[in-house]
């Protein structure tokens, strides 16, 4: 695998999560934008977006709220399962394993990883749920083993060194 600009400096391991993203969302029909959030509600990873400008312009001219952001993905995504294991605890029925919202435009799927982190994914309205919904266990599956602290970490400061230099990952 070849580093792109963007995953220069990173660790293999790095570089790895940001590839599997990355072929979530270019191999799922459907998927407009993608957030791995840690369990404390910080952005770790995103999808790079710009490839979904049409349909997030197209979607953009009806709505009137803010324009949608890897940050705003991934603060809801920290609400629904911060939200849904305080259910799963009232209701005493174990730990969460996924929850999917789905909207008159589109869907919202949260999935939990092995070390309390989130994969957030946000699904246009005409994706197929369960199809995302398996490649988002896989996903999981890849990436729960090795999301470490020092992993976290380093992913969280990457983000926060391209917030700085004003670049997107």
């Amino acid at each position: 695998m070849t580093a792109s600009p963007s995953t220069v400096g990173l660790s293999s391991e790095a570089r790895n999560l940001h590839w599997l993203l990355s072929n979530l969302v270019e191999e799922v029909p459907g998927i407009l934008s993608v957030a791995v959030v840690s369990s404390d509600g910080l952005l770790l990873l995103s999808s790079d977006d710009s490839r979904n400008t049409e349909a997030r312009d197209a979607r953009s001219a009806r709505r009137t709220g803010p324009r949608g952001s890897a940050a705003d993905l991934a603060t809801v995504v920290s609400g629904i399962g911060s939200l849904t294991v305080g259910a799963s605890k009232l209701m005493d029925f174990g730990p969460v394993k996924h929850t999917m919202v789905a909207m008159d435009e589109g869907s919202l799927f949260v999935m939990s990883i092995s070390d309390g982190s989130l994969l957030g994914v946000h699904g246009s309205a005409d994706c197929d749920m369960s199809v995302v919904a398996y490649h988002m266990a896989l996903f999981v599956g890849r990436a729960g083993h090795v999301l470490t602290p020092e992993l976290r970490s380093e992913l969280r400061q990457s983000l926060e060194t391209d917030e700085s230099t004003g670049s997107r990952r």
